[in-house]
C-alpha cells in the first residue's frame, strides 16, 4: 500500500511587471550610466594614472595636493577611461575600483535597458540576499584599492605606459 501525497494546489504566477514609473527610473539609470562611460570615452587617459578628469575642466585632487597622498577616488576617471577603450590591465592597475565600478556600470546599463523595455524585474535573485556581507567586500575592496593606489603612488610607478 503506497501512501499517497495530495497535490497541493497553487496558481501559477506570472512574471513580476513594474510600473511605468519603475520602468522608467530603471530607463534614467541606464542612460545615467551610458553617460558615464561615453564621457569616460571621450576624454584621454592620463599617462600619469592620475588626473584624467582635468579634461572635465574640473580642479586638481585637493587631497593629493595637500597630503602627497592620493585620496580614495583618485585615479577613478583614469580607470573608466582605460576600461572604455578595452584595456582592462590598466584600468585594474592604476585604480582597481574604478574598474570594478566600471563593471557594476555597464551591468546598470542591461539591466535598466531591460527593465524599461520588457518591463520585467530583474531584481527577484536580490531580493532574498543578505547584502551586509556585500556592502563589507565593498567597502573591503575599495579600502585595498585606495591602499594599492598609495602604494604604487609612493613608488613612483602609478602611471600607465
Amino acid at each position: 500500500m503506497s501512501q499517497l501525497i495530495p497535490i497541493i494546489y497553487a496558481p501559477r504566477l506570472g512574471p513580476a511587471r513594474v510600473s511605468f514609473w519603475g520602468r522608467l527610473l530603471a530607463l534614467a539609470i541606464a542612460l545615467a550610466c551610458l553617460a558615464v562611460l561615453v564621457t569616460a570615452a571621450l576624454i584621454p587617459p592620463s599617462p600619469a594614472g592620475i588626473g584624467s578628469h582635468e579634461h572635465l575642466r574640473l580642479e586638481p585632487c585637493q587631497f593629493l595636493a595637500k597630503t602627497g597622498l592620493p585620496c580614495p577616488s583618485c585615479g577613478m576617471t583614469t580607470s573608466f577611461a582605460w576600461f572604455v577603450r578595452g584595456n582592462l590591465l590598466a584600468s585594474f592597475y592604476v585604480q582597481p575600483m574604478g574598474m570594478i565600478l566600471a563593471v557594476l556600470c555597464c551591468c546598470a546599463i542591461w539591466s535598466g535597458f531591460y527593465i524599461a523595455i520588457t518591463g520585467r524585474s530583474a531584481h527577484r535573485m536580490a531580493r532574498n540576499l543578505n547584502w551586509t556581507p556585500i556592502v563589507v567586500t565593498g567597502i573591503a575592496l575599495w579600502l585595498a584599492a585606495w591602499g594599492w593606489k598609495i602604494w604604487i603612488h609612493l613608488h613612483g610607478i602609478d602611471g600607465w605606459w
